[in-house]
């Protein structure tokens, strides 16, 4: 009898599958600079999910023009706060931390998660100038945070410390434009970064689900008929051949699932605002959303309570279609 050929089971483009090291996602790539200079990036909570009524702008599409159901991801969008702005000087081995300009006056809970410099930042400003005329100068990044303290559904007072880059125009005019941000108190919001109808790239820890098996972890089938009369039925048949003698990192196995960083491109953003959008009841696990809130199409990884951050999308799909006409944000509750 002839053997099966198939696919292997699983992809191995996202191995290895170990839980991440931070609930604080990052990025290792950023948007072309392009237009004015501004902050690339932006984070929130997720709230939960409902469903939106708008108007299908999509070109040469045959429901152009008519109502569709979409559902959508409710992400709580407060302001956040830059504390200080970071330069890198260009190396041979890349970039790397030259010095950082703090602001005077931080979060009354910054400190459980900062060890916040006490002699300010003199002179620093000056040494960034002077790797600036000297072409020394690679980069641009402002240390933000955001405050779960403020916020009802987020259980936590700790802050999620990230690195956002400032991009757009030269980079004397990024360096001004991080500098007035710091001067301003650093307070900034979604609307400063992104606008309704643009595209996004958004990073999250999707939800752990501990040590699993080769079934679900991998999607391997299960045994049948008699190769599954011993009791094995979720396992593999074998860890691979003779030859090479040992355990090859494609064999499926089981292990950690879930808890991993996810980055998912060319999330559309619908809608930006803070009027009502909690659902009667208020979202599952979360509770109610009272101020800025940002509507995503489509789900996004992680379980309600996560920290998501936003980047402008790096290869967007197609030139994006600016404020959407939303004509219904359900309220309807989420709990049947």
């Amino acid at each position: 009898m002839p053997q099966p050929s198939r696919p292997r089971k699983g992809s191995m483009g996202f191995s290895p599958r170990n839980r991440s090291a931070s609930e604080t996602p990052r990025f290792n790539s950023w948007p072309d600079d392009d237009g004015q200079p501004g902050v690339q990036g932006f984070a929130g909570y997720k709230a939960g999910m409902t469903h939106v009524v708008l108007i299908n702008d999509e070109p040469n599409s045959p429901r152009e023009g008519m109502e569709t159901t979409v559902p959508v991801t409710v992400v709580e969008t407060p302001p956040m706060r830059a504390v200080a702005l970071r330069a890198y000087e260009d190396t041979p081995y890349g970039l790397r931390p030259l010095t950082e300009v703090w602001t005077d006056e931080f979060h009354s809970e910054l400190d459980r998660t900062l060890d916040l410099p006490e002699d300010g930042s003199d002179g620093t400003e000056a040494q960034i100038t002077d790797a600036l005329e000297a072409g020394e100068l690679g980069d641009v990044r402002l240390i933000t945070h955001t405050v779960p303290s403020e916020l009802d559904g987020v259980p936590k007072k700790k802050p999620d410390v990230m690195e956002t880059r400032v991009g757009g125009g030269s980079l004397e005019e990024r360096v001004e434009h991080g500098l007035e941000i710091i001067e301003d108190g650093g307070e900034h919001s979604m609307n400063d970064v992104f606008r309704a109808g643009e595209y996004a790239d958004v990073a999250g820890v999707t939800k752990g689900k501990g040590t699993q098996g080769p079934v679900k972890r991998w999607g391997v089938q299960k045994r049948k008929g008699k190769h599954a009369r011993q009791g094995w039925r979720r396992r593999i048949g074998n860890l691979g051949p003779w030859n090479p003698s040992r355990v090859r990192s494609t064999v499926p196995q089981q292990g950690q699932t879930g808890y991993h960083q996810r980055t998912e491109l060319n999330k559309r953003i619908l809608d930006i605002g803070d009027d009502e959008v909690t659902p009667e009841g208020g979202f599952v696990n979360y509770g109610e959303v009272e101020g800025n809130y940002t509507l995503v199409k489509g789900s996004l990884p992680g379980p309600e309570k996560r920290l998501v951050r936003f980047r402008p999308a790096v290869r967007p799909s197609d030139s994006p279609r600016l404020d959407p006409e939303l004509r219904y944000v359900s309220t309807d509750s989420n709990q049947g």
